[in-house]
């Protein structure tokens, strides 16, 4: 059965988000009328994943946009202006966001002369634009990748890089199910992926629904699995890539990064070209998320904790480039020096 999308459109003023903090007990749709409710959806992770969250936000600023009420076209503009300048602070490290919004904004600075419903109707399909662009970048992303896979290996990958991160098949994910659709045998080591467990609830459902064989490991088992030479690959995804490949993901990616490079192991990140960050020169610059510390101490709203402990809850981490075998993106890969392909691979987007 194939994994629902994340996120649509039930009318031109609703959208169905799939709430992903219920799965995979529960198949529960969050109904957002408004940006408000989607950029909640955003910071309490009922939708997340780099891709999806920038699909959420184009999608969720074109909603708004079809309520907004202005006299003239100067304050319609000033009006979406705030509204993007809101949407921008749902989260601070996936740089899709930033994109999806600049994707948005430029349809605007693109048409001075457009009225307000001539606007109204370009901006709700540039966000349909950037869900079926996902749909596209994830296959180019899994063909190119599938040949880092080899028949017979044991790939291991982290935290949820799959439909529901993307809408798509996929960035990590993607490659992994495109070389089992192609009839390589594989099998997939899945982290849980503390403290959110998006590996064990995630990833593992949408394996299952794929019939892909798979195991379920704790994230402190993944160092074990590589010295014990069963591991043959690390696939990963990525939320902002700075110019120099350093990368940063869902916290404990860098710890894998390094037992893979110390077990020989190779460490391929994938993820499409819009999250490349331009601005950012290397991985230091990059925002890192810091989040609620009950998302330690608690697990389904049950406190595992003692009374009185502090926690501490970076979303993300970053990964140095020299840890990364290659960048697998849509218009292929980017392999040492990863500043110099990249730039290459950039050029053709």
């Amino acid at each position: 059965m194939p994994v629902k999308p994340p996120i649509f459109w039930k009318d031109r003023d609703e959208i169905l988000i799939l709430d992903q903090r219920k799965l995979p007990r529960k198949e529960q749709y969050i109904s957002c009328k408004n940006i408000r409710q989607v950029i909640n959806a955003i910071k309490k992770l009922a939708i997340r994943g780099a891709p999806a969250i920038g699909l959420a936000i184009a999608m969720g600023l074109a909603l708004e946009a079809q309520r907004l009420q202005a006299k003239n076209i100067g304050e319609f503009v000033r009006k979406f202006d705030k509204l993007c300048k809101t949407a921008s602070t749902a989260r601070p490290t996936a740089v899709n966001l930033l994109w999806a919004i600049e994707r948005m904004r430029a349809v605007i600075i693109e048409n001075p002369e457009a009225d307000i419903e001539f606007l109204k109707k370009s901006l709700w399909e540039v966000s349909e634009k950037i869900r079926e662009e996902n749909i596209v970048l994830d296959a180019a992303i899994g063909k190119h990748g599938e040949v880092v896979i080899e028949d017979g290996m044991n790939v291991l990958t982290y935290c949820n890089t799959g439909t529901l991160a993307t809408g798509g098949s996929g960035t990590a994910l993607g490659i992994i199910r495109t070389a089992w659709r192609k009839g390589k045998r594989i099998h997939v080591y899945v982290c849980e992926t503390r403290p959110l467990l998006q590996g064990g609830r995630l990833t593992v459902w949408e394996l299952l629904n794929d019939n892909v064989p798979m195991t379920l490991i704790t994230d402190n088992a993944a160092g074990y699995l590589m010295e014990s030479k069963i591991i043959n690959l690390v696939i990963v995804g990525a939320d902002r890539i700075a110019t120099n490949g350093d990368t940063a993901n869902k916290v404990g990616t860098y710890s894998l990064a390094v037992l893979a490079k110390e077990n020989g192991i190779p460490f391929y990140v994938a993820a499409p070209l819009s999250t490349f960050d331009p601005t950012i020169k290397k991985g230091l610059e990059i925002p890192i998320e810091i989040r609620d510390p009950r998302e330690v101490t608690h697990v389904n709203g049950k406190k595992i904790a003692p009374d009185g402990v502090n926690a501490y809850n970076p979303a993300f981490d970053i990964t140095p480039s020299k840890y990364i075998t290659g960048i697998v993106t849509e218009n292929g890969i980017a392999r040492r020096p990863l500043s110099r392909s990249l730039r290459q691979l950039l050029i053709k987007h």
